[in-house]
């Protein structure tokens, strides 16, 4: 058995450790640090779609001295950023794949994950802010907290946006800074600790010049200073009895203090929040073993290059050095450290080892994501799996020439063993390969890439929202299956019942063993499970996968002879169809959380779309002559919504859509699948009795 360590470095449990980042030069002198691993941070950028993620991250680049020059991410020089690699991300200006890359700012190192913003590609930026420490949430100056951000549009407001922030998202929030000038107009920043001005002269900004504040804004820089200093007594004990005496803290006491800020969005108990990797409290299945040597890492990220399969790696104790062996927690198989690199973006530094902290990459090693290593081959310790979202959209695939399959095989083996999101079987019913995945750009993406890199163009169907089957009330079961035809038989009896879970677990499964005595012996149950979980591939109504019920072994009887692993099975298959036949069943349909945004005057267009899509409208917001509409809407609806829209709104529309539940579909939807479904088994039962014909 396996301990789960429960990990303090969850994303907005975890105080905003990013100071060595953005605290500027002349603050250096000042930050005192008690050793190595306090001075390595692993921080993310997020951002919705065309935010800024990307600029930001070259900025910081550029800055630091990683790269030469600035290039922008949709550059007319056919460059890109850096962190854009891939050259699908050039071209339509988007990320795809998180990337990851590391910077030296006055002797701290910083590991920095440039996550994409497109909610199809989440699987990336969960596994991404799975291993972080703290974020940078980029938001659009202009949109804000909203669904998406129009390019090269005016109408930048900060303090909007400041607001939206404290309202929308609920966290502490304060500007550490004020712009002198919006938009083209922007000449430098109100440093509010300070009290002066910075401007940055030079064709890159790179020459700094201070300054007193410009006489129009000191009456707002006095306002919002005072705002930063309660913001920081709301979640420091030190700052909250100055502000209650009415003591003004020192610079140097808010440049130490602001970064608790980011801590309170969650919990405001900042003593269960240990700051760095030394405080965390390990938990080990023997706890009298000091487990502090031990190395222990998270592959948190899989990537296939020419040299091999890449794997991205958090350190979270100990230190690896190549040539060292270490133990999958997982697997309990030992794998050597043959080649240990740092990324930056898709550029390798070989280097010879990685210490608590580090963010690292290895070749060689065979595992999947979120499996954990370990130093000590007897050490049960295991890191907390990744979240892994189910795909909700599915499409027919298949290549445009037979003689591309052999490529097209290994492009799928690649992208699904990298994604795990990125599902592909074949439907022997319809005879047809299928791909899964979270949205249709999502499928879209590979299939391009598939092309690209593999020279396999394929062909992809219409898209297929993945319904669901579920059990409406409790059904009984007792099912014997026997078998005799001379020498061993096969004999199995299986009684209890299947019952429906509530609606929040209505989309798992689940076994219980409620067996006691020697009627059904324990040998035999994981046969009976394994029949269960066959008959779940299948529903009785629409031939989708059924979820969101339990199955309950409560009794049943053996054959000293004829019982078996097979007998079993068998049997738990025709409980199943009892329970097809006898019990009440419902088609289940995944509802999207849908944001709309467009400009006021098409606030009726908005409303009238979302209602005939089946959507349910929660929320309205109307701000600086843009309407927001947050709706449910099923997915099934939602297929050629992006067109709708953008018709409607002469192209001012957008939107973001991202699961939010499974729930029942609606009767004329589940009758409408029921009677294709039942089409399909009648053509295929035509053509078998057309194929038997040919050979009588």
């Amino acid at each position: 058995m396996t301990i789960q360590i429960n990990s303090a470095f969850k994303l907005f449990r975890q105080k905003f450790l990013i100071e060595q980042l953005i605290i500027p030069t002349r603050y250096k002198h000042r930050i005192k640090f008690e050793n190595d691993l306090q001075k390595i941070r692993n921080i993310g950028i997020s951002a919705h779609i065309d935010s800024g993620k990307t600029t930001l991250t070259e900025r910081i680049l550029y800055y630091c001295g990683r790269i030469d020059s600035m290039h922008e991410v949709r550059g007319k020089d056919n460059i890109g950023a850096k962190m854009d690699s891939m050259e699908l991300e050039r071209q339509r200006g988007i990320t795809i794949q998180s990337a990851a890359t590391y910077v030296n700012w006055h002797g701290s190192n910083i590991n920095i994950i440039d996550t994409p913003g497109h909610v199809d590609f989440t699987v990336e930026v969960e596994r991404s802010l799975r291993v972080l420490d703290g974020a940078i949430l980029v938001l659009c100056g202009v949109g804000g907290v909203q669904s998406q951000t129009l390019n090269d549009r005016t109408g930048a407001n900060p303090k909007r946006v400041m607001e939206q922030i404290r309202k929308s998202i609920g966290f502490n929030a304060a500007f550490m800074n004020l712009p002198i000038g919006l938009e083209g107009n922007l000449s430098g920043i109100v440093d509010l600790i300070e009290q002066k001005s910075v401007y940055f002269d030079g064709q890159n900004g790179e020459q700094i010049r201070y300054d007193s504040i410009p006489s129009d804004m000191v009456v707002e820089a006095k306002e919002k200073r005072q705002e930063l200093i309660e913001s920081i007594s709301n979640v420091d004990d030190y700052i909250g009895e100055l502000y209650l005496e009415e003591r003004m803290p020192t610079n140097d006491e808010l440049i130490v203090k602001n970064f608790a800020l980011i801590q309170n969005a969650q919990d405001n108990d900042q003593s269960q929040q240990p700051p760095t990797e030394e405080e965390i409290e390990k938990i080990e299945m023997n706890p009298e073993r000091d487990g502090k040597n031990i190395f222990v890492g998270l592959a948190f990220k899989l990537d296939a290059t020419k040299f091999g399969q890449l794997t991205y790696m958090r350190v979270y104790q100990g230190r690896i050095r190549r040539g060292d062996y270490m133990y999958n927690s997982r697997t309990k198989k030992k794998v050597k450290v043959s080649r240990l690199v740092r990324m930056n973006a898709n550029e390798m530094e070989d280097i010879d080892e990685a210490l608590a902290g580090d963010i690292c990459a290895l070749f060689g090693i065979d595992c999947a994501s979120g499996d954990s290593f370990v130093t000590d081959r007897n050490s049960n310790l295991s890191m907390e799996s990744i979240y892994v979202p189910e795909p909700v959209i599915s499409m027919s695939i298949k290549t445009t020439s037979k003689d591309s399959m052999d490529q097209f095989s290994k492009a799928i083996q690649r992208f699904t063993k990298e994604d795990p999101t990125f599902r592909c079987h074949w439907n022997n019913d319809c005879k047809e390969m299928i791909v899964s995945g979270m949205g249709e750009l999502h499928l879209e993406i590979y299939g391009q890439r598939m092309e690209r890199e593999y020279n396999c163009p394929v062909i992809l169907g219409k898209p297929k929202v993945a319904f669901r089957e579920t059990l409406l009330r409790p059904v009984k079961f007792n099912y014997l299956h026997k078998r005799q035809s001379g020498g061993a038989g096969q004999y199995g009896c299986v009684i209890g019942v299947l019952e429906p879970l509530p609606m929040e677990q209505n989309t798992k499964n689940l076994f219980s063993d409620e067996t006691s005595g020697p009627n059904v012996p324990r040998w035999f149950v994981p046969a009976i499970r394994k029949g269960f979980d066959e008959m779940c591939e299948k529903g009785p109504l629409i031939g989708h996968r059924i979820c969101g019920v339990k199955f309950r072994l409560q009794d049943g009887k053996h054959h000293v002879v004829d019982s078996n692993d097979i007998a079993f099975q068998l049997a738990a298959h025709g409980a199943m169809k009892q329970a097809f036949e006898t019990g009440r069943w419902m088609v289940l349909e995944p509802i999207m959380h849908v944001e709309v945004s467009a400009p006021a005057e098409y606030q009726g267009e908005l409303i009238g779309l979302i209602t005939r899509r089946n959507g349910l409208l929660q929320s309205t917001n109307e701000m600086d002559n843009y309407f927001i509409a947050n709706s449910e809407v099923p997915l099934n609806d939602m297929f050629g919504f992006a067109t709708e829209l953008r018709t409607l709104t002469q192209g001012k529309g957008e939107y973001t859509m991202e699961y939010s539940r499974y729930s029942p579909a609606r009767n004329d939807v589940q009758q409408n699948l029921m009677d294709k479904y039942q089409q399909e088994l009648n053509e295929q039962q035509q053509q078998q009795t057309n194929k038997m014909s040919k050979k009588n």
